[in-house]
């Protein structure tokens, strides 16, 4: 066990005077570590840190604190290698590995409630833009109050657009890089209101409102739902403590009663 403190204080030495560098090893073997990289990574890292965090160095300590977990395993069963030993080392690692990336999305889930809430009322803010503006133009000047969770989103879609892409998919790609609920049949309705004349602007305006006005209704039923639902849970546990009190009490009595 000694020995295996020297190596790694060795190893930490070594990397502070800069002997050994292991970014350095990391960035090089990103064409090799790329494929580990979930789908969603980059996306939940912007809604666990924002706009400016940057996704490759993130995934670039994850996989340094990979290798340091591995070789530290490695290590351990320096005195008994065998195959299984070595499988759980790397077990281990990737375990470790696996980590940030479950807190990231179990973050995303806590948080999805808000997300799912917050859409509706952003979408109210961009029919008033439209009625003023182009969708494209529209957009592009609701990012600056947008909530911070879709300000990517919306920069990749305007960005697409002004590029020269008129198809449907800048507005499918944003729905689903956000799946809450009925994002998809919003950027629709989004994407045929940027196609309409100004003669038929206003009867599609008038459906876009209408639905986000039904967004709205249901996200207020949604959390009306969720404090009952809240409130319901509260109580139960409430009389599921309150019962076991009362047996715990009954049960003590009894063995008070019989010991006399």
């Amino acid at each position: 066990m000694a020995f295996i403190l020297i190596i790694i204080i060795l190893v930490f030495i070594f990397e502070y005077r800069k002997l050994i560098d292991t970014n350095k090893f990391v960035k090089d073997m990103r064409p090799y570590t790329r494929f580990l990289m979930e789908d969603d990574y980059k996306f939940l890292v912007t809604v666990r840190y924002g706009v400016d965090a940057d996704p490759e160095v993130l995934y670039d300590k994850r996989i340094q604190t990979m290798v340091f977990a591995i070789v530290l395993m490695l290590f351990i069963f320096i005195s008994n290698f065998s195959f299984i030993n070595i499988l759980l080392s790397f077990i281990i690692g990737f375990v470790v590995f696996k980590l940030d990336y479950i807190k990231l999305s179990n973050f995303y889930k806590k948080n999805l409630y808000t997300i799912n809430r917050t859409l509706p009322y952003y979408l109210k803010s961009l029919e008033i833009l439209i009625q003023h503006y182009t969708v494209p133009v529209a957009i592009r000047r609701s990012i600056l109050t947008a909530p911070e969770i879709f300000k990517p989103g919306l920069e990749k879609m305007v960005a697409r657009i002004e590029a020269g892409d008129s198809s449907v998919d800048p507005y499918m790609d944003f729905a689903k890089e956000y799946p809450v609920r009925d994002s998809m049949r919003m950027m629709r309705l989004l994407y045929r209101l940027s196609l309409g004349s100004n003669e038929n602007k206003q009867e599609q305006l008038l459906m876009f409102s209408k639905t986000v006005s039904s967004l709205q209704n249901k996200s207020r039923e949604q959390r009306y739902q969720d404090r009952l639902e809240k409130m319901e849970s509260k109580t139960m546990r409430m009389l599921f403590v309150t019962g076991g009190l009362s047996i715990m009490i009954l049960f003590a009595a009894m063995i008070m009663m019989l010991n006399v």
